[in-house]
């Protein structure tokens, strides 16, 4: 989200810092399958079938939290039970396990989750169905329940949504409010004794979704896109070429370790967590981790660093849960989803799994403020962030970034080149 897994992770995949979140339009590569807006809309009536279903999602690392939600649900309509299916906790399989039991038309899964940039995908190739219009609760934040939406429909609920964080050392260094700040903090801590080696700032490079999400936040918060609004390739452009010659110059300069680029979340908060770097950028779930492994008085929370001026820009990362057109009783299936992503849901995931809830008023109730302080940042920032390229090509897309931008952060091709390579590959993916 991913790279997103439905659990504490969920909530932290982002960036060291300031969060925010709009989403860029939606540009796909059409849809031969003709899911369009002439088909008549989804009505409750449509969904019939009553009986067990199965919940399925990456790997939840809550400690059992998705499963107590569960057994809730299930001691309330025992007739209707729900089984969790878990996935792997890499997003890139994930997705590849949904879409195989698609194809083959399995039975096995009945309600999914999604990452929000699959949406699209699953919609075109009818791997999911329609959800009536009235399903949206009322609360819901638009920009993130449109996540869900292919083509002016619905056909996912959004249940949580994720932007990054940053997450400083308290005892070594003040939180930086730029780039530069990033920089003289990890020169100053190297002079240190046994400090030489320390890393600046660690995020998510490993050849997988994490990539795709870091080097967009350094695009866009360059004034760039991989994407623009209107669905056209500007990761050419001179401002994304600056934001990928800013990520190629901190590898260059060990401000982001070599060890990065074998890193995924879980990699980095270790690396965080064990002293290997300063800063860290990473999703909300990290929140709990460290304050039990570190304590409050190790480790802080703080907006990403501005480049060059500019604030920085978080990649929108979040899960929506759909339902299967193969699912049989999709009559519970659709009531599920309602409960799934209640707003009792959402305080129930904020609470047990910090994960971002969809409805406005949670971020500002007292009680939720006093536990997770960094919820008023969340929340000022939704209208700034930068959603992926929403595609029905999406797999390809953001394997074509992976695979042109993780040779540069090597040092094997220059940023200009990665970046025209890159605009050819994706201008012959994406069509509008």
């Amino acid at each position: 989200m991913t790279h997103y897994t439905h659990s504490r992770r969920a909530f932290i995949q982002g960036s060291v810092g300031a969060l925010a979140l709009s989403a860029l339009a939606a540009c796909s590569n059409g849809d031969s399958k003709g899911s369009g807006s002439n088909k008549p809309a989804a009505k409750k009536e449509d969904f019939t079938g009553e009986g067990p279903i199965t919940w399925v999602q990456g790997k939840d690392f809550s400690g059992g939290m998705v499963q107590k939600r569960l057994d809730e649900w299930n001691k309330k309509y025992p007739k209707e039970k729900v089984t969790l299916i878990e996935l792997s906790s890499e997003a890139d399989q994930q997705r590849q396990s949904l879409i195989n039991a698609a194809q083959t038309n399995s039975a096995a899964y009945d309600v999914i989750g999604l990452d929000l940039v699959w949406v699209a995908e699953f919609a075109a190739n009818r791997w999911v169905v329609e959800i009536p219009s009235d399903t949206k609760p009322d609360g819901v934040i638009n920009s993130v329940w449109e996540t869900g939406s292919y083509r002016g429909k619905q056909y996912a609920v959004p249940y949580d949504h994720v932007l990054p964080q940053g997450f400083p050392r308290k005892a070594r260094v003040e939180i930086p409010k730029t780039w530069e700040d990033v920089k003289k903090a990890t020169e100053a801590v190297r002079k240190l004794p046994g400090m030489q080696s320390i890393g600046g700032c660690g995020g998510q490079w490993a050849k997988y979704e994490g990539l795709t999400c870091n080097i967009a936040e350094f695009i866009n918060t360059c004034g760039g896109a991989i994407v623009d609004d209107s669905g056209k390739v500007t990761v050419d452009s001179p401002e994304s070429i600056k934001g990928i010659q800013t990520a190629v110059d901190a590898f260059k300069s060990k401000l982001i370790p070599t060890a990065a680029l074998e890193w995924k979340e879980e990699d980095s908060r270790n690396g965080f967590e064990t002293g290997k770097v300063l800063f860290l950028r990473n999703w909300p779930y990290q929140y709990g981790n460290d304050l039990k492994e570190l304590g409050p008085d190790k480790f802080g929370l703080a907006p990403l660093p501005s480049i060059d001026g500019k604030a920085y820009t978080s990649t929108l990362g979040g899960h929506d849960c759909a339902i299967t057109t193969n699912c049989k009783n999709k009559a519970t299936a659709l009531k599920f989803v309602k409960w799934w992503t209640s707003k009792e849901s959402g305080q129930y995931n904020l609470e047990k799994q910090s994960n971002a809830p969809i409805y406005s008023e949670l971020y500002t109730k007292d009680e939720n403020v006093k536990k997770l302080p960094y919820l008023l940042t969340l929340k000022a920032s939704l209208d700034t962030a930068k959603g992926r390229p929403h595609a029905v090509a999406y797999g390809d897309v953001t394997a074509a970034i992976q695979d042109a931008i993780y040779p540069a952060l090597q040092g094997k091709i220059d940023a200009e080149s990665t970046a025209k390579q890159l605009a050819e590959k994706l201008k012959a993916v994406i069509k509008n």
